[in-house]
């Protein structure tokens, strides 16, 4: 009897695959061209297909740029947040968090977390709904995090809601000037601006209930 089970498994990896290729070769092509400069028969000719294939795959012009930034978050979510969220010491967590996200933002391929950085303001309605709300997980995880490590009298007082947006306007700026072969390396920004944030909040700190 043919293994009918494997063959369905393999097919729908097999799809799977060859949407995600859809989603990294849009974002590359949307982050060259900008999401109002790139066409859908530009995209379906970077993927190889016709516009009808393409539109075998996607629903509409926006709600793929909504696949992409679905899927850049679930790229951060699995490369930075997962990685960081256990980590027991809140400074630890949040130069480790930083370190990573640098990382990931600096990676050639990581396409979609740049367009989610650049066309923040392009989805509308719902689609924009559901894409804030992720983003907006990843303030309140930092926003806790400043605040946990206040007080533990890991850091000095400050407001948290700043702290995060400081760690946010550092790292997810990085885009815009970063080049891979610049005299900067992904790993030595990460440091620099470990350092740059974190001595300041770590100097004049103040023991727990002190505050």
């Amino acid at each position: 009897m043919a293994d009918t089970k494997g063959g369905a498994e393999k097919s729908a990896d097999s799809s799977k695959d060859r949407h995600r290729r859809i989603l990294e070769t849009a974002a590359r092509l949307i982050c060259e061209k900008g999401y109002g400069g790139a066409s859908i028969q530009d995209i379906a000719d970077a993927c190889g297909l016709t516009k009808a294939g393409l539109y075998h795959h996607i629903r509409s012009k926006e709600h793929l740029l909504l696949e992409i930034q679905n899927y850049g978050m679930d790229v951060f979510e699995e490369q930075v947040l997962s990685q960081v969220i256990a980590i027991a010491d809140p400074v630890e967590r949040l130069k480790t968090c930083m370190h990573r996200n640098v990382l990931l933002v600096t990676q050639g391929w990581s396409k979609e977390v740049t367009i989610i950085l650049h066309e923040h303001a392009t989805l509308t309605g719902e689609a924009r709904a559901q894409i804030n709300a992720r983003k907006k997980r990843y303030v309140r995880f930092l926003e806790s995090s400043f605040s946990e490590a206040m007080r533990r009298g890991r850091i000095r007082a400050v407001n948290p809601k700043v702290a995060a947006f400081a760690f946010l306007g550092m790292v997810l700026w990085i885009y815009k000037w970063y080049r891979p072969d610049g005299p900067i390396s992904a790993e030595k920004i990460a440091a620099d601006m470990q350092d740059l944030l974190f001595t300041g909040l770590e100097s004049g700190r103040v023991k727990p209930g002190r505050r």
